[in-house]
Order: C-alpha cells, then structure tokens, then sequence
C-alpha cells in the first residue's frame, strides 16, 4: 500500500508535457552500466592481495554479455536530447543547475573513500591491494567529466550533425592503428567518441529525426559496421575493458564503440514508443523516476557496494574471491547481485541526499 500511495503521488507531481521515455532510457542506461560491472568485475584474492579481474579474459566467448551491458552510448544520447531542449534559464544558471546535479554526489565519495583508504594503510594492507580498490572507484569518474564537458559546450554542438564526430573517429583510428601508429591521437576520441550519440540526442530534441526510420537505419547500420570492424579488422569483440588484453574498446573509444552505441541508440529510438506505454503505469513511473532522481549516486556508489560485500564476507567464495574462469564462476556471481543492490540501497540511503541538493519549491518532479 506504501509503495501504491508513493507511485501515485509521483504520478499526480509529473507534468503531463514530460516525456517519460527519455527518463526509461536513462534508468535503462544506468542499470545496465550497474549490472554490467558487477557481472564482469571480480576482485580475486591471492597471497593476501586482492587483485582485479574478469570472467572476459578467461572466457572470451561471454563477449557478448557487454553487449548487453555496455549502455554508455544511451546516456550519452539522452544527455544531447536533455541538452538540446529549449532553455528557460540564462546559460550560465542553466549550466551551472546542470554541473551541480552532476558533480554534488562526488565529495561525499572522495571524502569516504580517503577515510577507507586512509585505514587500510594505517592497517598494513599491500599497495596492489589499495591501487586495485581505488581504481574500481574513480573509474567511473572519467565518465562523468567527459559528460560534464560535453553539456559544457552544448551551445556549440547541438546543431553540428552527428557524421562530423563520426567521420574524426574514423580518421583516429585510420592514424592510430595505420603505418604511422600513433596511439596518442586515440584520446581524441574521448571526446568525438561520445560526441556521436550526443549530438544525435541534441537532433532527436530538435525534431530533425524521423525516430523510426532513422532508429532502423542506426540499429542495423551500427550493428554490421561493428561485426564488420570485429571479424575483418581486429577489433576486440569486448565493449568493455578487459584486464591484461592488450587493445579496450572504451580505453580509449574506438570506433567499434562507437558503431556498437550507433546501433544502441537505433535500438533505443524504436523503444521509445513501448517505454511510453509501459511508463503510463504509474509503479513502473515510479521505480524510473526514483531512480532517475539519483541516478548519479546509484552510479558513483555501486562499485563501492561491490567492493564491500566481496571484502566483508569472510573466506574464499565462488563469485567473490575466486579466479572467473569457469561458467560456475558467473552463476556464482549472479547469486551474489542480491548482496550488492542491498549494500548498494545503504548506500543510496545515506548519501543520495547530496545529489539532489536543496528540494524545489514547486510541486512538479524534477528529474
């Protein structure tokens, strides 16, 4: 009954105008970047050091398993679409509301994890050990600077077309994997990389879309440049980065990441009209909405509740401490996603307050 009276009162607060499947996609992108680092990360316990890891290395067949997860290229797009919309706010207050709902939740995760960190070297635990935890920490930080820069500069790039980032991707990788091999040109990619999906986003806010057909086109165009680039051109069937593998398709973006989010955002523009149906129902608003309403704490905290439970429970258990190198491993792994999205709601709990900052003072929802 409590959660009936909360979905109803979420429903009556949303603005009838508001495109509800913008925030489904959103909450399909975080999950999957959740989901995905818990399925494929393992912290391996070996002579009193605790070591990174994945089931992709030992297990390449499971590629596919990134392909489900890795959604990057999705939030990338509803970034542009939300950036693209017509602003009632100056830029600079615009932007600024825009950074603060980003980067609020950070402190508060810096500021414990120098605590941990600060413990467990006061306790005698290996570097390798602290470098491993902290790595797993900051990683997804390098997403969202990449996500603030790009909002940043919205004004400038929301009207450029999506083929222009695309075509220095190409060029990038032409020169960084050709006869000259300079690898240092991929880092330009970091930002045409995500450029892609973002501007597309900013076309689809604008109305410069035809969502269906151009939906078709990007799914079934991005899918085969991607199987195209991995069969003939040596790019790794990973969209993920993979402990020990020499080459990662996110490390920094190639332009198999990109063609795979090209076919993600295809496949996302056709679930815009099933999302619409299935979010008139008020308790599936409601799980999208809450979740929305922190979606950068979820973000920035799962990898902690990951960490806590595979170093909280006690001796060496199949799917926390063990090598990934069978199938048992990842059945394993999946009985433990329960521990983790418990861990992960104390931790949603205590800090998800920082991330929505003082509550407005109308009645609508603010997502």
């Amino acid at each position: 009954m409590a959660l009936l009276a909360l979905a109803q009162r979420l429903e009556d607060r949303t603005p009838p105008t508001r495109d509800r499947a913008v925030d489904g996609l959103r909450a399909l992108a975080i999950g999957g970047v959740v989901l995905g680092h818990w399925m494929v990360t393992a912290l391996v316990t070996d002579g009193g050091e605790v070591r990174g890891a994945s089931p992709l290395r030992f297990m390449p067949d499971l590629a596919p398993v990134s392909w489900l997860f890795q959604t990057l290229a999705v939030f990338f797009l509803v970034g542009g679409y939300t950036a693209g919309r017509p602003r009632t706010l100056p830029y600079r207050r615009w932007l600024a509301a825009r950074l603060a709902r980003l980067l609020r939740p950070v402190p508060p995760l810096l500021g414990v994890w120098a605590v941990v960190v600060a413990a467990m070297l006061a306790a005698g635990a290996a570097d390798r050990t602290v470098h491993t935890l902290v790595k797993l920490v900051l990683s997804p930080l390098w997403f969202l600077l990449v996500f603030a820069a790009l909002t940043a500069v919205a004004p400038l790039v929301s009207r450029l077309h999506w083929q222009w980032p695309l075509s220095v991707v190409i060029a990038v990788d032409v020169l960084r994997f050709g006869p000259l091999g300079a690898e240092w040109l991929g880092w330009v990619n970091l930002a045409a990389g995500w450029l892609v999906p973002f501007c597309l986003g900013a076309a689809w806010s604008r109305g410069a879309l035809d969502v269906r057909r151009t939906g078709w086109t990007l799914l079934a165009g991005g899918a085969v440049a991607t199987a195209v680039l991995i069969r003939w051109f040596g790019y790794p069937a990973s969209m993920v980065g993979v402990p020990g593998e020499g080459l990662s398709n996110l490390n920094p973006p190639t332009l198999a990441a990109v063609t795979f989010g090209l076919a993600q955002c295809g496949l996302a523009l056709l679930l815009l009209e099933p999302l619409r149906a299935l979010l008139r129902r008020p308790v599936a608003w409601a799980c999208v909405a809450l979740l929305n309403l922190s979606a950068m704490t979820v973000f920035l905290w799962h990898q902690t509740a990951m960490i806590a439970v595979s170093l909280l429970v006690d001796g060496t258990r199949p799917g926390l401490h063990t090598i990934p190198d069978t199938p048992g491993w990842m059945a394993a792994r999946i009985l433990w996603l329960p521990a983790f999205a418990v861990v992960l709601a104390v931790c949603w709990a205590a800090f998800h307050r920082f991330e929505r900052g003082r509550p407005p003072a109308d009645a609508n929802i603010r997502i």
